[in-house]
């Protein structure tokens, strides 16, 4: 197993889902808005590693086998744990939830299967995939912390109104991505008489 410091990174990012989880569990020494506060920031900073890793690696010539598994397993164990806290304090319905968690099980299998068939460039990340995940990853912070944010006693944004609505945009989006790579691969699975 190759290590490097794109690949520790992503390791790191893995350890700050776990924190952001053990944020709610701890005892309470701290108020419900300083979990939320803590939660929201370890998560950004989760998400930062996220660009720093892979940029790095292209960067410093480090890419490898290993950091490609290894890089998108913690990015949808990181969106994964923070949908499931959200659920589990009441900011999410668990539907929405499940349309994201889904489309990415859906969509790496897909993947996984293009790539031992030969065709994965058929079912390569594209615009609207990203966009989709800018929504989600702006959401999720702002839904963790769920209040007002308030810059020198100014509120700036309600972040319960916007996460809500730039979650539910994310769902709608991860919904039309699924759509749009099972359209890309729709020939080789009817050419190879199969469903997945």
């Amino acid at each position: 197993m190759p290590f490097n410091f794109p690949i520790f990174l992503t390791w790191l990012r893995i350890v700050l889902i776990l924190l952001v989880v053990g944020v709610f569990y701890l005892p309470d020494m701290m108020s419900p808005d300083h979990r939320n506060q803590l939660a929201m920031v370890i998560f950004v900073l989760a998400a930062l590693t996220d660009w720093f890793d892979g940029y790095l690696a292209r960067k410093l010539n480090q890419t490898s086998a290993f950091g490609a598994f290894l890089d998108p397993v913690a990015d949808k164990l990181m969106v994964t744990a923070a949908l499931l806290v959200l659920v589990q304090l009441m900011r999410l319905n668990a539907v929405i939830a499940l349309i994201i968690v889904g489309r990415e099980i859906t969509i790496s299998a897909l993947r996984e299967w293009m790539a031992q068939i030969g065709a994965s460039k058929s079912v390569a990340v594209n615009s609207l995939g990203k966009f989709k995940t800018v929504c989600q990853m702006v959401a999720i912070p702002m839904l963790l912390f769920y209040g007002p944010l308030r810059i020198a006693g100014t509120l700036v944004i309600d972040t319960r109104v916007w996460g809500l609505w730039l979650i539910y945009v994310a769902a709608f989006l991860t919904v039309w991505s699924m759509l749009y790579y099972m359209k890309l691969a729709w020939p080789q699975i009817r050419e190879r008489g199969g469903m997945l």
